[in-house]
């Protein structure tokens, strides 16, 4: 059976991704509606009742019509943008992040894309949560880089136009878009310190979470934390550790390049520890097309059509 999947805002980055890896997708056929009709309210209507699932690469506001309309004929939803993450009624798609999302998502009409960055601090923080590591009071500090696709079409062509600097720091406000779902969905009690930025590679992310052994709720070890990972994401293809034991002397040495992952739809973790084991530095790596986005998005459609989950997707 093939599946007819509606790419509502194919145009942008994000709906541009998804269509590529639908193209090779062996079960479903992407549909788009030309510049002319993209618009038209009867013709995105009617594109959702005949699909049997859309996807919302939209911004936000534009996403809340959608899925409006979406309700209205019954259609299933994924929505890519930062509209619904946090929102009643719908299943946050980070299936590997807590027991019972795969079925969740698997069941769902509204599903919430997660965002790139919360992709990668979430794997990091939620399993230390749950393993009463990080308690949920706990002051986090979560330094992070982008590629500057991130920023959609109007940063890429000031990238390619050179008039953006080669490291930036944004978010200044300390009011980002992302910061109530990394609360959330890491079960704490206060909103993390953010700090983004973005750099002058197109695709790829690192995300770091720096602890102090006397910030966190008992005593442990790099290998401990390392165990708590390989633990939860046991058997996920596309979450895996980026080195086989903790405090490894060559990965340690070596340098974490941010665009390794570019293409990729998988995310590595590292867990790295001071000598005497008193301070931590975990990261994430992704490539934030990838499953910090649509890779993310085809793996949640992949899951509610009940197909095979890596099916379009690279491994």
């Amino acid at each position: 059976m093939t599946y007819r999947i509606f790419i509502d805002g194919a145009a942008g980055t994000t709906g541009l991704q998804v269509h590529e890896r639908l193209d090779a997708h062996p079960s479903v056929t992407p549909v788009a509606l030309d510049d002319a009709a993209r618009k038209d309210l009867e013709a995105r209507r009617g594109m959702m009742a005949d699909c049997d699932l859309t996807i919302l690469c939209l911004p936000d506001d534009a996403a809340r019509d959608s899925a409006a309309l979406a309700a209205e004929v019954g259609a299933r939803v994924i929505d890519a943008s930062t509209a619904h993450r946090t929102a009643a009624g719908w299943d946050y798609g980070f299936v590997e992040l807590t027991d019972g999302a795969r079925d969740a998502i698997a069941g769902s009409a509204r599903i919430s894309n997660p965002g790139c960055y919360p992709t990668g601090f979430l794997a990091l923080a939620r399993p230390l949560v749950e393993a009463g590591i990080i308690a949920p009071d706990a002051g986090l500090t979560v330094p992070a880089v982008s590629g500057y696709s991130g920023g959609g079409k109007g940063m890429i062509a000031k990238f390619d136009a050179g008039e953006m600097p080669p490291h930036g720091a944004y978010g200044l406000s300390m009011a980002h878009k992302h910061l109530p779902e990394m609360r959330l969905y890491a079960g704490l009690d206060h909103t993390p310190i953010f700090l983004p930025s973005v750099g002058a590679f197109y695709a790829g992310m690192l995300v770091h979470l720096p602890l102090h052994g006397a910030q966190l709720a008992k005593r442990v070890t790099a290998a401990d934390l390392q165990h708590v990972y390989e633990a939860r994401f046991a058997g996920s293809p596309f979450i895996r550790m980026g080195m086989p034991n903790a405090n490894d002397p060559e990965m340690a040495a070596s340098m974490l390049d941010a665009a390794a992952l570019a293409g990729q739809d998988h995310m590595e973790l590292f867990v790295f520890g001071s000598g005497d084991e008193s301070r931590f530095w975990l990261s994430a790596r992704l490539d934030n097309l990838g499953k910090g986005a649509s890779g993310a998005a085809v793996q949640n459609m992949n899951i509610a059509l009940g197909l095979d989950e890596t099916a379009g997707l690279s491994v």
